[in-house]
């Protein structure tokens, strides 16, 4: 393995100037510079970090805690995270907490392990409003960003999230707009704090409009294809009559809209359908989705601003940012009733 040492030999310098030209120190010469750093990309040099990390007290590393990436609500945000990252000389380690919280304390230690230097998590939300991990990462005074809404467990922790009861409300006074009277709910898990904006957005914009929510209309989705696709089922064997449904994200959208399709239901035609995330299929989806367009490369760039300020010891809040409708092809006017 190729060492400072070794470029100084080369170089004719000493170990320092090598070690300095490296760093970009301004009192070495633009012209010694240049040789070193040929030199030490002629021997394929590569820094030492954790010998670096000992010296600065610092690793250069920043843990990044989701669900799962395979979730395309996801993938802008670590993008966005990881390209600031990047630029500022950091490095991302990504663990996936897969929606479970024993997981989730797992991933949080591992990385803590690994001395990093700040946490991003999207919470695991629980009905619990204690977690062991979350309280422990108060006491270690962590720099620690939320991907997302607090709940009672992670309510001290500087936050990032998107203003998802003013969308969701946007959302049914479309659907009102169009005549819609009979509007499904198909929500998501009822602790989790994403979830309950939305339905307030959507319970509040239904009494503005005079309109009491039905218990018959509301569905537990969950938040995948699958858990989608089987709501729609759960509906049609109740026999529930409605002309429109708003459901908690766009892949519970895309499972219920295909179940319906495959059932001979015309979408906007006989049946209206809302998502929520505007994630890329949503858009390219057979019935191209309605839905509510989420800033989440915007989310994680204000993640990395928040991140840094924390490490600068800096006041920092919160921050809520706006989301807004996005109208395709899956909503339209309210079918007339049938005429006997």
């Amino acid at each position: 393995m190729i060492r400072l040492k070794d470029i100084a030999q080369h170089a004719g310098v000493s170990v320092m100037t090598v070690s300095k030209a490296l760093r970009d120190e301004p009192d070495i010469s633009g012209r010694t510079k240049a040789k070193i750093r040929q030199l030490a990309d002629q021997f394929g040099y590569v820094p030492n970090t954790a010998a670096r990390s000992l010296r600065l007290r610092s690793t250069k590393f920043f843990g990044l805690v989701i669900p799962a990436i395979t979730n395309p609500i996801y993938a802008r945000v670590v993008m966005a995270i990881e390209e600031q990252a990047h630029a500022l000389g950091y490095e991302i380690i990504l663990a996936h907490s897969l929606n479970n919280p024993e997981r989730e304390e797992e991933c949080i230690r591992r990385l803590l392990s690994r001395r990093v230097d700040g946490l991003f998590i999207h919470p695991v939300y629980r009905r619990e409003t204690n977690a062991r991990i979350y309280d422990d990462l108060l006491r270690r005074g962590t720099p620690t960003v939320l991907l997302g809404h607090r709940a009672a467990f992670c309510s001290r922790f500087i936050n990032v999230e998107t203003d998802d009861l003013n969308a969701s409300k946007a959302v049914t006074r479309h659907l009102l707009e169009l005549g819609h009277r009979r509007i499904a709910c198909f929500a998501g898990q009822v602790f989790a704090p994403t979830a309950q904006e939305r339905f307030e957005g959507y319970r509040r914009a239904l009494r503005e409009a005079g309109i009491e929510v039905e218990d018959k209309l509301m569905f537990n989705a969950g938040g995948t294809i699958e858990e989608g696709a089987k709501a729609a089922l759960q509906m049609i064997d109740e026999g529930v009559r409605a002309t429109a449904i708003q459901c908690v994200n766009d892949l519970v959208a895309i499972g219920a809209a295909t179940t319906f399709m495959q059932q001979g239901v015309r979408i906007p035609q006989d049946l209206s359908i809302v998502g929520f995330g505007n994630i890329l299929s949503a858009e390219h989806f057979r019935v191209p989705l309605t839905t509510v367009r989420q800033p989440k490369f915007r989310q994680g760039i204000a993640a990395m601003e928040s991140m840094l300020k924390l490490l600068g010891g800096q006041p920092i809040e919160s921050k809520r940012l706006p989301a807004e409708i996005i109208v395709r092809d899956s909503t339209g006017p309210a079918p007339k009733p049938d005429v006997k």
